[in-house]
């Protein structure tokens, strides 16, 4: 089985075109910042666009087959524990904070959000926001954040093509202009914004800034991370194989096919297929249909054996 998810799409202030023109995301809205490409979560859920369930929502369809279709690993979240998304940033994001679990259930009802970002395109010179150049204290963050000396103290990286980026709960960030990377998350919405360059909301005001929800769980240090991925580039017959990140949550590959990419849904996870670029087809079982860039595949655990074919790169993850 294979259920092609619609993307729910959101239109920030900050984001751009690409996913309208380069990805084929079909909307009314002028900015397209996200493309939430796998999503359970309230606030965007998926649709499935095939089959026998074709019109209801990813959890819906989750529902019906059962928790097994998320396999054994899934089996210790309550709720569906992956969020997935393209992000095109034409602007500056904010300066912000995720919460870890603890605090974000006990003060948010949600999950903590540990994400990471691998880097799909940029402008030459573009760069992004993580940790700080040194470590500072609770009062210092705050006085900066009140005279507006903020971004004296954190930590700016230039970015490339491939890079990638773990983003721990507690760890200071911010996405530059110029920037199209896919971010693979913790399944939360939970956000605390600490520096938005003065800039107004749709409704003319400054948007909200949360200083002291993010003060409570930033950790004022510098990042301890490489920007690069994990594992070292493996050479298949018909296809590439590099490992981005793993960690307790996720497990996310990107897999450059030349001609053919073939793998398991095993019983020990649900498996999440993200076009990032090319065309080609994907067959699982008795399923086969075409696949092309910007499109978004769900496979169930125990699936069984599934193919890809063409010229494409994707963007595989597991729990």
């Amino acid at each position: 089985m294979i259920l092609k998810l619609k993307p729910a799409l959101k239109d920030y202030i900050w984001g751009g075109q690409k996913l309208k023109t380069d990805f084929g995301f079909q909307s009314d809205m002028d900015i397209v910042a996200e493309g939430w490409m796998l999503s359970c979560h309230k606030d965007g859920e998926n649709i499935v666009e095939n089959g026998d369930f074709a019109g209801k929502t990813l959890s819906e369809t989750i529902d019906k087959l059962g928790k097994e279709t998320l396999g054994k690993h899934a089996q210790r979240f309550d709720r569906f524990p992956i969020l997935i998304k393209l992000i095109d940033a034409k602007n500056d994001l904010s300066v912000q904070v995720h919460p870890d679990n603890e605090y974000a259930q006990r003060v948010e009802n949600e999950y903590g959000k540990t994400e990471c970002w691998y880097i799909l395109d940029c402008d030459p010179g573009a760069e992004l926001i993580y940790g700080f150049k040194k470590e500072i204290s609770n009062e210092e963050f705050r006085r900066r954040v009140e005279d507006n000396t903020f971004l004296d103290v954190v930590n700016k990286v230039k970015v490339h093509k491939g890079d990638l980026f773990f983003i721990e709960s507690g760890t200071l960030h911010a996405i530059g202009k110029g920037i199209l990377l896919a971010e693979i998350q913790q399944n939360s919405n939970v956000t605390y914004r600490v520096y938005d360059y003065g800039r107004l909301g749709a409704d003319g005001k400054p948007r909200q800034l949360h200083t002291e929800k993010a003060i409570a769980v930033t950790h004022c240090v510098p990042p301890t991370r490489d920007t690069k991925p994990e594992g070292e580039m493996e050479k298949h017959d018909g296809y590439t194989k590099q490992l981005l990140t793993s960690c307790d949550l996720f497990t996310v590959w990107n897999i450059d096919v030349k001609y053919n990419y073939e793998a398991v849904a095993d019983e020990n996870s649900f498996v999440s297929l993200v076009v990032a670029d090319g065309s080609g087809k994907i067959a699982c079982g008795e399923d086969t249909m075409p696949a092309k860039k910007g499109d978004s595949f769900f496979i169930p655990a125990n699936a069984g054996k599934f193919s890809l074919d063409g010229n494409l790169q994707v963007i595989e993850t597991r729990v």
